[in-house]
């Protein structure tokens, strides 16, 4: 179990439902665990499954190449049930075990600088400069540099939280359910 238990289904909001149900119905989610710890707090669900719904199999990135950074920032944040995923058919279980170190014989020029793109993102950001830029032209237009940064940028922190809360845990969850804390705030509301 998660360190936070999440929701128990019957016991979401409607609205809450009804994203997750979405989510699970178009593919969005594998599994609508990792979302019922988020719906403690009903803003946060809202902004994770609004993001996802606006870029989820949109946008000018292909879907494999999207896939494969998802799948890369899933393994590279440790995200168990994100990385058990697949949400395109395109990407085989041999591209997923080549993730861990991408090798350029492997992948597109376009999806290896892509995944590499990611990896200085999530490494070290400070070494992003003029030459990686130049680079990533060579490749993606401006809008596909943007969209790359913004796919790569939102997975590499999901994931990374993900992983923190342990959803495919086997211990207890630490913080149980308790009705009374969705959506609750222990600051005092003359104080926000």
């Amino acid at each position: 179990m998660a360190r936070i238990e999440p929701i128990p289904w019957d016991e979401l909001s409607p609205e809450a439902r009804a994203m997750l149900e979405e989510g699970v119905a178009s593919g969005m989610y594998t599994t609508p665990v990792p979302m019922q710890i988020i719906a403690y707090s009903s803003v946060a669900l809202r902004a994770m499954h609004d993001q996802y719904r606006a870029t989820f199999r949109k946008g000018l990135l292909e879907p494999r190449l999207v896939e494969l950074l998802r799948l890369h920032s899933a393994q590279k944040g440790a995200c168990e049930p994100c990385s058990a995923s697949r949400k395109d058919d395109s990407v085989s279980e041999d591209d997923v075990a080549c993730l861990i170190d991408p090798d350029p014989d492997r992948f597109t020029p376009r999806e290896y600088r892509a995944l590499a793109f990611f990896d200085l993102l999530a490494d070290d950001h400070h070494a992003i400069g003029d030459d990686t830029f130049r680079w990533l032209g060579e490749e993606f237009s401006p809008a596909e540099i943007v969209e790359l940064g913004y796919l790569c940028a939102t997975n590499l922190g999901g994931h990374r939280f993900m992983h923190t809360l342990g959803i495919f845990a086997d211990s207890q969850p630490l913080v149980a359910f308790d009705p009374s804390e969705v959506d609750r705030s222990r600051v005092p509301s003359d104080a926000r």
